[in-house]
């Protein structure tokens, strides 16, 4: 603003600095208004009492410079425009007609009168004018004629009309001062808080572990924290990230092929796609770091893309602990086969012995059992080790492959107390892997016969609906929470139920089933009410498929 600098230098004054401040423009005016009356008319001639008038004016200047201000009442200055306006009147009354503009500068003290806040400013500065007009003639001797009376009447509304104008004026200049300053204070504290809550933030930051960059719908960094600028290249805010720096590669999960430039999240980010715990691995010039990549969008109060947070978490040691434990069971699968096979051979053949007592034949039953299940764990345990699945599409019938599934299963049900049903319409004919797909099936289908208590059903539908091949298995079971049913395709876990009942397993069923389903491009969708029973949906492309 044009008089921030001047308001600013006028709070700084004291009340004997203001008093100045105020009298200094009357003061200067009328020196130059003698001066150039002088110059102009030489011949003006001055009168005594013209000439006091002046050293009045010179009087109450020096007051306002000397009297101590400060520690009278916080009124007590506007004596000077009182007694300002009554010398402007003597000076006008003793000058020449040519002088009787002084008048005007009653206008300085009437407006300093009313600038005071007050409505009595209002009222002092008539008083004062009034007394402008009369007391002059009075104490010069002069008289009154005609022009006075009008003067006394027309000086005190003119300037009454000035200082009620000037009150309003001032009154609003200081509302809007103070509106101003109140804005001013909230915006200093909005400063003050934006400043907290961003060292706040700084600091959370870079405390977690995490590494957090946010970016602009363009893809350009506007926030990093120490973690994520330290893992990707130093310093990144302000830098688009779909341009990782020089020598900087980021691998997919089989840490062998880098990442076309579209498929970086960096750029996933910019183009608005959100993604989570995507694996990824940075190489960074010295080595590599395997990273969990989470992003989500940032969107504006219509919905529109306005840039995305992502989160980068360090999994290098939890890919290595896995990898390590992978590596570990399947080299005891391995080395536990060979053994398991030559004990079922063996007793295979001890039970082919015709003299054999029916105790040790019925012990040897029973070895044979629980060794050929061990052996079954064995080869699921290598399975999950190898984290492929081997598949040989063929033109093959669903329904085929179901109907065999559930008459190995029959025994198991009947034993358990269990209805088996299948529901088969015509062929559900396609390109799958029918071993495979076999035994996805007969997880599905032990599992649900191990969890359906006795008098409970297990319902087994196979259709073939458009381009899809799909089988449901429903059971009446004991079924699963919604946090279980998070968790069930995980390798190794089982429901609370499941180790509470002693049911057998070791939750690798549903593991297995999953990769063998995804391997045929399919997948399988599983739904629950605990106590009421579990529905598994298996659904495969019926198109023509290549190998994976």
């Amino acid at each position: 603003m044009l008089f921030e600098p001047l308001y600013a230098y006028y709070r700084t004054l004291g009340r004997r600095g203001r008093a100045v401040l105020f009298q200094l423009p009357l003061s200067v005016t009328m020196l130059m208004v003698v001066v150039l009356t002088m110059v102009l008319h030489p011949q003006l001639d001055v009168a005594g009492p013209f000439i006091y008038s002046l050293g009045a004016h010179v009087l109450l200047l020096a007051a306002c410079a000397l009297v101590p201000w400060g520690r009278l009442p916080e009124r007590a200055v506007l004596i000077i425009p009182f007694l300002d306006c009554i010398v402007v009147g003597i000076s006008r009354e003793a000058a020449d007609q040519y002088l009787t503009v002084l008048g005007f500068l009653l206008v300085f003290p009437v407006v300093w009168l009313a600038a005071d806040r007050r409505r009595s400013g209002v009222l002092y500065a008539v008083v004062a004018t009034i007394l402008s007009a009369v007391l002059p003639p009075v104490m010069l001797g002069t008289g009154f004629d005609g022009p006075d009376f009008i003067r006394i009447v027309l000086l005190p509304v003119i300037l009454g009309a000035v200082a009620l104008t000037s009150f309003a004026i001032a009154n609003a200049l200081s509302l809007q001062r103070q509106q101003l300053e109140a804005q001013g204070c909230e915006v200093r504290d909005l400063l003050v808080a934006s400043e907290d809550r961003e060292r706040l933030l700084s600091s959370v930051m870079d405390t977690v572990s995490v590494g957090v960059c946010a970016v602009d719908a363009k893809g350009q960094a506007v926030l990093a924290n120490h973690q994520f600028s330290s893992h990707f290249g130093g310093t990144v805010t302000g830098r688009l990230l779909s341009e990782e720096p020089p020598g900087f590669l980021v691998f997919g999960p089989d840490r062998k092929h880098a990442l076309p430039p579209e498929r970086r999240p960096g750029f996933r980010a910019a183009r608005g796609e959100s993604f989570t715990d995507e694996l990824i691995w940075a190489d960074n010039g010295t080595s590599q770091r395997a990273y969990s990549a989470t992003c989500r969008l940032i969107r504006d109060s219509r919905g529109e893309h306005r840039g995305a947070v992502m989160a980068f978490t360090d999994v290098t040691a939890l890919v290595e602990a896995l990898s390590a434990k992978d590596q570990f069971v399947s080299s005891v699968s391995h080395e536990l086969r060979t053994p398991l096979t030559s004990i079922l051979g063996y007793m295979d053949l001890a039970l082919d012995e015709t003299d054999l007592g029916s105790d040790i034949e019925m012990y040897l039953t029973v070895a044979k059992r629980n060794a050929q299940r061990l052996l079954h764990l064995v080869g699921d345990l290598l399975t999950i080790a190898a984290d492929t699945v081997t598949t040989n599409p063929r033109p093959a019938d669903l329904c085929e492959v179901v109907r065999h599934c559930v008459e190995a299963a029959h025994p198991r049900a009947k034993a358990g107390g269990i209805t088996l049903d299948l529901f088969a319409g015509g062929a559900a004919t396609g390109h799958f892997d029918p071993d495979r797909l076999g035994q996805a099936v007969d997880n599905l289908i032990s599992n649900a016969i191990k969890y359906t208590p006795r008098g409970g059903t297990v319902t087994v539908t196979v259709d073939a609906t458009g381009h899809e091949l799909r089988c449901e298995v429903t059971d009446t079971g004991v079924g699963m929470t919604e946090d279980e049913l998070d968790q069930a395709f995980t390798r190794f876990f089982r429901a609370a139920k499941a180790h509470s009942s002693t049911i057998p397993g070791a939750g690798l069923g549903l593991a297995i089933t999953k990769s063998i389903v995804e391997n045929h491009r399919g997948h399988v969708v599983l739904s629950s009410i605990p106590g009421e029973g579990t529905t598994a949906v298996l659904t495969l492309p019926s198109v023509s498929m290549e190998t994976p």
